[in-house]
C-alpha cells in the first residue's frame, strides 16, 4: 500500500484524483519543476501554477512541497507527503499555508480559504478512492 501510494502522490495523483487538470514539466515530481494545475469552476478554470521545491522518496517517506507563482491565486506552499509507521500504517499528509495574491483575492480571502478546505479534502477523498480502486 505504501509503494502506491507514494508513486501516486509523486506522479500527481493527489491533484489529479481530486479533479484538478495537471500540466507537469515531468511525469513526476522533481526540484525545480513547473507543475500547472487548474480547478473547473463553472466554464471557466482557476489556473494554479507552481514550482516543485523538493522530493522525497525514502523507504518510509515520499512526497513533495511546491510554492506557488505568479498567476496563482494565493501565495504560499503546499506539500503531499505519505509515510509508513514501524506498525506499516500509511498516512497522508498536506499541509498549506498561503495568503491572498492580490486585491480582489484579499476581498475574497473567506471563500478562498473556504475553496482550500474543500479542495483538500477532494484530496484526501480521492486518494483514498484511487487507492482501494487497484491492487
Amino acid at each position: 500500500m505504501f509503494r502506491r501510494a507514494a508513486e501516486a502522490v509523486l506522479r500527481y495523483q493527489v491533484q489529479r484524483s481530486a479533479g484538478l487538470g495537471v500540466t507537469a514539466e515531468t511525469p513526476t515530481a522533481r526540484q525545480g519543476a513547473v507543475l500547472v494545475c487548474t480547478m473547473p469552476v463553472g466554464p471557466m478554470a482557476i489556473v494554479i501554477p507552481c514550482r516543485i521545491a523538493y522530493v522525497l522518496d525514502e523507504p518510509d517517506r515520499a512526497g513533495f512541497g511546491y510554492g506557488t507563482l505568479p498567476g496563482h491565486p494565493e501565495s504560499g506552499e503546499e506539500a503531499f507527503l505519505v509515510e509508513r509507521d514501524p506498525d506499516t500504517t500509511v498516512w497522508l499528509s498536506i499541509t498549506a499555508f498561503s495568503r491572498p495574491d492580490g486585491l480582489l483575492q484579499r476581498i475574497a480571502h473567506p471563500v478562498g480559504r473556504l475553496v482550500q478546505q474543500q479542495v483538500t479534502e477532494r484530496y484526501v477523498a480521492g486518494m483514498q478512492r484511487y487507492l482501494r480502486s487497484g491492487p
